[in-house]
């Protein structure tokens, strides 16, 4: 048992602690109320209710169409499950990018309806005003720099950012913006592990990395991805802890024949 499993309710102190102990930050994303309390069980510093719940919950190609109402919901639903870990929730695409204003109102109904502990929102020195009026609010502010998959179509691909000298400076700076924001923490997505580690260097919160490399202060994956529900995504980033599509159409297929064959139900399942 970790230490921190003896710790009632992770915060973002803890978790800027944590960064300062060189003691590895684990998140990973959960959508709703039994996901919640399965990783919550096992020990996660932090979950995310990521706007990734529009790809793996609703089906959709990309994040953007997840609505502000549908965000809020899925974090209702998770923080009902969740007794130790930090809960951070997506902003979905469109709610803090045309004004501050807007992204107050966003957030302060994802804290006060969602029950969140925090917010996460993507972008840097575009969306400066946007977390600054958030900031001061005293809502809790997660970034995500490097692919942001909200401006997918502004980079039309999902592969590897700031592989270029004039992309990778600015989000070194961009990062720095955010800390001098007072974000609590920060997600790098699919961005050269050396520049990873430059950008933990160079900020005093937290990194989280997803394709990002092992020198991140800690580590986000998908829950449907990391238990192996996704058959078709196989990113080189992604470890598979389960192989949960095999065993769980495996499962179907004998339910479906105990039914018909009339095994189930049997003498013993019955009243």
């Amino acid at each position: 048992m970790s230490v921190h499993s003896e710790i009632k309710k992770i915060t973002t102190e803890t978790l800027r602690k944590m960064k300062f102990d060189n003691d590895k930050i684990s998140m990973i994303t959960a959508y709703d109320f039994t996901t919640a309390k399965m990783v919550d069980a096992g020990g996660i510093d932090a979950v995310l209710v990521g706007d990734s719940a529009a790809n793996v919950m609703a089906g959709f190609e990309t994040t953007l169409p997840i609505t502000l109402d549908q965000m809020i919901y899925h974090t209702q639903c998770v923080v009902r499950g969740i007794d130790r870990a930090l809960v951070v929730a997506d902003l979905p695409f469109g709610t803090y990018q045309s004004n501050p204003e807007k992204a107050l109102e966003s957030a302060v109904r994802m804290m006060k309806e969602g029950g969140a502990h925090a917010v996460k929102i993507e972008g840097g020195k575009e969306i400066e005003e946007s977390i600054r009026k958030i900031v001061n609010a005293g809502i809790p502010v997660m970034g995500h720099l490097g692919l942001t998959p909200q401006s997918i179509y502004q980079f039309g691909t999902y592969k590897v950012r700031a592989k270029e000298d004039a992309e990778a400076e600015k989000l070194i700076s961009d990062a720095k913006l955010l800390e001098e924001l007072g974000c609590f923490a920060v997600v790098l997505e699919k961005i050269p592990a050396d520049l990873a580690k430059k950008v933990t260097e160079a900020i005093t919160i937290p990194t989280i990395g997803i394709g990002a490399g092992a020198n991140c202060d800690g580590q986000v994956l998908v829950y449907h991805d990391m238990v192996g529900m996704n058959k078709g995504f196989s990113p080189k980033f992604l470890r598979r802890y389960l192989d949960l599509y095999t065993e769980i159409t495996g499962a179907v297929a004998q339910y479906v024949k105990d039914v018909k064959s009339v095994d189930f139900p049997n003498e013993s399942e019955s009243y």
